[in-house]
């Protein structure tokens, strides 16, 4: 009896030793996009904790974009006021790595997606995955669609009116300058035709431009789809740029900040950047150009990324509370310039 009490009394004490000897660490796997994925009990990287109403995704399609940060940094500080965790992941522009990001959120019982697909055409299989989970699933940015019609609230820009305001900006750009008419004189259209909510912006870019130059000759404008990265911007906007060497000012827009950046960076590689006059979309990068000694980027619609976070958010947790929130919420754009930009961005001035 007393050599199993000494054995039973040796074994405990060993036990207590292995267990003060742990790390505590988690021992879970990156998720797509490289964030690191949650369990039922990780930190906010990820999962729940014991305070926690629950995990929301916010999956990106190009997670490292300075728009996409801006924005997942808003959606984050929102959802952790309502008491949720937020776990970001960005995709890369990768549909693979997006679907099995919606597996991973489905897998790890997501209180909630909020999402900018790299490719719609995935929208139903997407949509289907999450509502058959009991997910619910807001769209930003990029709408979640079949046939043209929404599947699910999306929260973005008021596409077609910021489109209007830079054409409207060009257009006073060419007047005051007196470039309307001048054979040497092109219009640049940076579209994207391959996603949905940035068509509208191009189309509205050039009604307005043309409404405010009726005598504008429709021959001068000129288009270079792309991706809406900078480098794909900067090789497509380079081509076209090439091919009309008879093309002395350029006046360029397009869907978005990233490849109207690169359309900056092609004019400046082919010398013409100091007569050029360039508008971006969005404001987040023209600020830096703006700082500048000379930039041929002039101008910038800016809206609010942090908008577009926060009210992603927003809309979500009214599908979460069994709610039923509008199908389009839009954020509409101010221009801004080197002039007002610090005035009209405050701190994302900086």
């Amino acid at each position: 009896m007393k050599k199993a009490i000494a054995l039973i009394s040796a074994l405990a004490l060993c036990l207590g030793l292995m267990a003060g000897c742990s790390t505590g660490e988690s021992t879970s796997q990156p998720a797509a996009g490289g964030s690191s994925e949650p369990s039922s009990t990780a930190s906010s990287t990820g999962g729940t904790t014991g305070d926690s109403k629950g995990v929301i995704y916010g999956i990106y399609k190009s997670g490292d974009q300075t728009w996409f940060l801006d924005e997942g940094a808003a959606a984050k500080e929102a959802a952790e006021a309502a008491g949720y965790e937020f776990n970001y992941v960005d995709v890369g522009l990768d549909p693979e790595k997006y679907l099995k990001a919606i597996d991973n959120a489905i897998a790890n019982k997501a209180a909630g997606v909020v999402t900018c697909t790299p490719d719609q055409t995935m929208s139903q299989a997407v949509v289907d995955k999450l509502s058959g989970a009991g997910i619910p699933v807001v769209a930003a940015d990029d709408v979640l669609e079949a046939d043209g019609e929404k599947l699910v609230p999306w929260v973005g820009i008021n596409a077609y009116a910021i489109g209007q305001a830079n054409g409207e900006w060009l257009a006073n750009y060419a007047i005051e300058n007196d470039l309307v008419g001048k054979e040497d004189v092109g219009l640049l259209i940076m579209t994207i035709d391959t996603v949905s909510s940035c068509v509208p912006r191009a189309e509205g870019e050039v009604d307005k431009f043309l409404e405010l130059c009726p005598e504008w000759d429709e021959s001068k404008i000129f288009y270079a789809d792309n991706d809406g990265t900078t480098e794909k911007g900067n090789t497509q906007a380079a081509a076209v740029i090439t091919a009309h060497p008879e093309i002395k000012t350029w006046l360029v827009t397009g869907a978005n900040e990233e490849c109207c950046i690169g359309a900056a960076r092609a004019l400046e590689s082919a010398g013409l950047d100091k007569d050029a006059c360039v508008v971006g979309l969005g404001g987040y990068m023209a600020k830096d150009e703006f700082k500048k000694d000379f930039s041929c980027m002039k101008a910038s619609a800016y809206f609010s990324s942090q908008d577009v976070g926060a009210g992603s958010i927003e809309v979500l947790l009214q599908l979460i509370n069994g709610e039923e929130p509008p199908m389009e919420t839009a954020v509409d754009a101010v221009v801004v310039t080197p002039e007002n930009y610090v005035e009209v961005m405050g701190s994302y001035a900086e």
